[in-house]
């Protein structure tokens, strides 16, 4: 079904046990929205999509109360925001106001409408995709909203040999079947993600790996290449990852490994380049590394 991608749908899973959300990019036809929808399908989780375009509002994302001739009330219409896993296709593709109907859900679990707060499923998690070479008609997505994602991975051209399984399985049509046709399989369900999420809080972390990732955290403000390093909540939440990353291996404490392996995908997109560095060609993964070098891991 979903060729390759295997370290992608790992940090999937250590982004739903960390109660965190997805931004995936990559170019067109690389498979982020059947990912998406497959990872969804594979623990029993309702998934609801919506596409982002310019005329978006946010009423289409968080829903409206619309009134009922019959009863002579507003009733509320719920909007795709309620569900367990949103798929946000090419959310930099509708406007900032649109995009930020999303904030208050991604960080509260949510929504406000016409004044009245509405919960949202305790598993609810937002994988967002975007497009990193078409400019023309989008939105970047604004520094605060970045913050919200605690991964931000790309996703890139197959294999040589992955591409020429894709192309044996899928070479004869190309329309894409419908997601019962995969036949895929739910391994878990909300039940047991809740179950591991309760057993997150109570692995170890040493102090030591406490003061690693806040470390990391504070040498990327120190950095003279960023205008902005990353913020307090990033750090918390690669310590979470972190505690998740070791909870899949099996284990009940946490090495500093794990947060040298998540770094990346927790860091790379909060950094911001100084106008003069960017000039210069420096890069955020550069200063990231960078980082990860000078700050002494704990033996």
């Amino acid at each position: 079904m979903v060729v390759g991608h295997e370290q992608t749908t790992d940090l999937l899973f250590v982004a739903l046990l960390s109660e965190g959300h997805v931004l995936l990019e990559g170019v067109p036809g690389t498979a982020k929205t059947l990912l998406a929808q497959a990872f969804a399908g594979s623990l029993a989780l309702a998934c609801k999509r919506i596409q982002f375009t310019p005329d978006l509002m946010p009423g289409d994302v968080v829903g409206a109360n619309v009134y009922d001739f019959q009863s002579g009330r507003f009733a509320l219409t719920r909007g795709p925001v309620f569900t367990q896993v949103l798929l946000a296709d090419e959310i930099n593709r509708t406007p900032p106001k649109t995009q930020a109907a999303l904030l208050q859900g991604m960080q509260e679990r949510c929504v406000t409408i016409d004044g009245q707060t509405h919960a949202l499923d305790d598993c609810f998690t937002v994988i967002a995709t975007q497009n990193p070479i078409e400019q023309e008609g989008t939105y970047p997505l604004p520094e605060a909203q970045l913050d919200r994602f605690l991964f931000k991975l790309a996703i890139g051209y197959p294999s040589l040999e992955d591409e020429r399984v894709l192309v044996r399985l899928h070479g004869h049509r190309t329309a894409m079947p419908r997601m019962t046709e995969f036949g895929v399989a739910a391994v878990a369900d909300a039940a047991f993600l809740r179950e591991a999420r309760g057993l997150l809080r109570d692995l170890r972390m040493a102090d030591e790996v406490v003061d690693y990732v806040v470390n990391l955290a504070r040498a990327t403000r120190r950095h003279p290449a960023l205008l902005c390093g990353v913020s307090p909540r990033a750090a918390s939440m690669l310590a979470t990852a972190a505690r998740a990353r070791a909870l899949l291996d099996g284990r009940d404490f946490v090495l500093p490994d794990d947060v040298k392996e998540l770094a990346p995908a927790a860091f790379g997109h909060r950094l911001v380049l100084s106008a003069g560095s960017e000039v210069e060609g420096a890069t955020t993964a550069g200063v990231l590394r960078e980082a990860l070098e000078q700050v002494p891991a704990p033996r």
